[in-house]
């Protein structure tokens, strides 16, 4: 069994919220839906968007065209308006380095996350890519991180969580995996801290040095 680092992708590797933004406000304004304010579009960036729309006043009947909305736009090029963030793929590097085998861990769908990968040329760091199904399955970070380890083979005692939500730190330790919280994307130290995070990092420059001091 190997040590893994499971990386979060938008709000860890990606500042994807252009894209998101965009085609969340496209399925709103379709529907009639009130439009959001910025708050409540950050926040929708992380879980499921089977959650959150109904949360931005969707109807629950009406969440799948919302979905379908949604995906449109954003396949009709909203899923390559990001950036990687500064430092990211150095960040990798060094704990490939290190010893550990990378693997992506997004609620994303695996149907988006490869292709985001390999535009930005994230590709070549990972071992294994891991996200959702269209049709739900696995959004959830602890059911997504049980078919990780269960997939990979990694050790969850050795291994460590990095991502930016909530969910990325529940799903870790639900999976005895150490959580580490990305403070440069949409969660913020406040929602990480209370979800159980084992430390923070406020750059991608500090995360090789915080796994080499809990290793």
């Amino acid at each position: 069994m190997r040590p893994h680092v499971f990386v979060d992708l938008d709000g860890t590797l990606t500042d994807s919220a252009p894209g998101i933004f965009a085609a969340i406000l496209h399925a709103l304004e379709t529907l009639g839906a009130p439009r959001p304010d910025e708050t409540a579009l950050r926040a929708c960036i992380g879980p499921s968007l089977h959650e959150s729309f109904p949360r931005l006043g969707v109807p629950e009947a009406d969440v799948p065209r919302a979905m379908a909305l949604y995906r449109e736009h954003y396949m009709d090029g909203g899923v390559y308006d990001a950036k990687v963030y500064d430092g990211a793929r150095e960040m990798l590097a060094r704990l490939k380095e290190m010893g550990f085998r990378l693997a992506l861990a997004t609620a994303k769908p695996i149907a988006y996350a490869p292709l985001i990968t390999r535009h930005f040329g994230l590709t070549p760091y990972f071992d294994a890519e891991f996200g959702s199904d269209l049709d739900g399955r696995f959004t959830d970070k602890r059911d997504l991180l049980k078919r990780c380890v269960a997939e990979t083979g990694a050790d969850p005692a050795r291994s460590f969580m990095l991502g930016d939500r909530r969910h990325d730190a529940v799903g870790a330790l639900a999976n005895g995996i150490t959580p580490l919280g990305a403070l440069w994307g949409f969660g913020g130290r406040e929602e990480l801290t209370a979800a159980g995070v084992a430390a923070l990092a406020g750059a991608p420059a500090e995360v090789a040095d915080m796994v080499e001091d809990l290793r």
